[in-house]
């Protein structure tokens, strides 16, 4: 058997241990879902070491866990019930119709898969960079959220490997943002660690989706047919890395990136932003006049007047071009100069910003396509470190790693993970061609601010 062969070993569907009254009518999605129609699932997943065996007990049973993780979900879903449904559209011709929203009543529910694979845990975190093989953990490989009209909009899948534990976890982009996607994630290790029938949760989700005054929630798309808005996405061959930065080494570059831009207002995630910015721009060798910029995913919840409940369950974020500048600018200027730029657009992102947004879309009704969103000459920043990731321990204790599937990969794509060690530390999954990837290895600037740990897989 080839090692790098993930196994698939059983599957069935996880249904809500209950139907709330809620969930027999249709449940519609709000501008910032539905513009994400044609990019993919979000896939994250955590690496848990497996218990060792201990004299005179049994030690791990697998098959005992996943009954433990499926009843546990079911729970779950009670209260974030649109995962277990599937999407659904209703259209007319004329004029063109197509409105989409989730049917939580003719589902078979999320989808809960199991399989093996001959590896270590060490055999999936040692290499320098990340194994394609950790593609294969997650569901719904390359699909795009449309494609929950006949697909789980929830897959978790559980990958054995030899001494370790992948939960997978693949959730539709039309449905939840990454605080929507990790706060499911959260309460459904809180249940699970209750391990009892009480389905109360410390953070129910808001799940009344927010609408623009006057509008919804059957919002309209103006097609026919999902072929006139989807557009498949393939990635370029990548290098996929992940670098470590250590608190101190955090705090030393936010405190560059102010001083040299005489403030204090920057902050951390800002002036890490800028360093990953200069440095893949200067790695790329492009000409000076070539025009480069910064994108942020950015989180509208408490830009908004009045703000939405940080708990308020959907797609509430908009990519912000924060940072645009040639190349010959960005890199004789300074790194405050850069990280000044990103904090002026970020403070400045208010509420009048978000429904601008908003309004443009209602006048003009369009969806992201990720070939077209993002540029060769770009950066784009996403995910966050303040997301709580490794609060979720599913009686195995702290996770070993995080890890990503295939899904919103391109040259540029850097996803922030808060460090394993905490104490406001970070880690960073960068994408790039290979080329690119060598060129930032020699980065001075950027490897100066790398963790030690990382350099010296480097120089093994």
């Amino acid at each position: 058997m080839n090692p790098l062969t993930v196994t698939p070993i059983s599957e069935c569907f996880i249904k809500p241990k209950h139907i709330v009254e809620e969930a027999r009518q249709p449940y519609y999605l709000a501008p910032w879902d539905l513009v994400m129609l044609s990019v993919q699932y979000i896939q994250k997943g955590l690496l848990f070491a497996k218990p060792p065996k201990t004299e005179n007990q049994q030690g791990f049973k697998i098959m005992d866990f996943l009954e433990d993780l499926k009843q546990s979900l079911s729970l779950t879903l009670v209260h974030f019930y649109p995962l277990a449904g599937r999407l659904a559209t209703s259209k007319s011709e004329n004029p063109p119709s197509y409105v989409v929203f989730v049917d939580c009543n003719n589902s078979p529910g999320a989808r809960f898969t199991y399989a093996t694979v001959d590896l270590t845990a060490s055999d999936v975190l040692s290499p320098t960079y990340v194994p394609l093989v950790v593609q294969s953990f997650f569901d719904h490989d390359r699909a795009l959220n449309h494609d929950g009209h006949t697909k789980s909009l929830l897959t978790i899948q559980v990958t054995e490997l030899i001494d370790g534990i992948f939960i997978g976890c693949s959730v539709n982009h039309s449905i939840v943002d990454g605080s929507s996607f990790w706060h499911f994630f959260n309460m459904w290790s809180e249940i699970f660690q209750g391990k009892g029938d009480d389905v109360s949760i410390s953070r129910p989700p808001v799940l009344n989706r927010w609408f623009p005054d006057g509008h919804g929630p059957a919002l309209s798309l103006p097609f026919t047919h999902h072929d006139q808005f989807l557009s498949p996405f393939e990635a370029p061959l990548l290098k996929e890395r992940m670098f470590h930065f250590s608190s101190e080494s955090i705090a030393r570059l936010k405190a560059k990136a102010n001083a040299e831009s005489n403030t204090n207002k920057i902050s951390s995630f800002q002036s890490l932003s800028a360093l990953v910015w200069r440095c893949i721009t200067r790695a790329r060798n492009l000409p000076h006049d070539q025009v480069t910029c910064c994108r942020m995913a950015i989180n509208n919840r408490s830009r908004l007047n009045p703000p939405l409940s940080p708990d308020y369950f959907g797609n509430s974020i908009q990519a912000l071009k924060a940072g645009v500048s040639t190349v010959g600018e960005l890199l004789e200027q300074n790194l405050g100069w850069a990280a000044w730029q990103l904090h002026q657009a970020v403070v400045s992102h208010s509420d009048e910003k978000a429904r601008e947004f908003l309004n443009l879309w209602l006048k003009s009704r369009f969806i992201y396509q990720i070939g077209k969103l993002f540029d060769p000459h770009s950066v784009m920043m996403g995910s966050s470190p303040r997301f709580n990731k490794y609060g979720n321990e599913f009686g195995l204790g702290k996770a070993l790693a995080l890890r990503s599937g295939y899904a919103h990969k391109f040259s540029g794509k850097a996803s922030a993970y808060p460090g394993h060690e905490g104490g406001g530390s970070i880690e960073l999954e960068i994408c790039l061609s290979p080329d690119e990837m060598s060129a930032l290895e020699s980065d001075k600037e950027f490897m100066d601010v790398v963790s030690p740990s990382d350099k010296e897989l480097m120089s093994g």
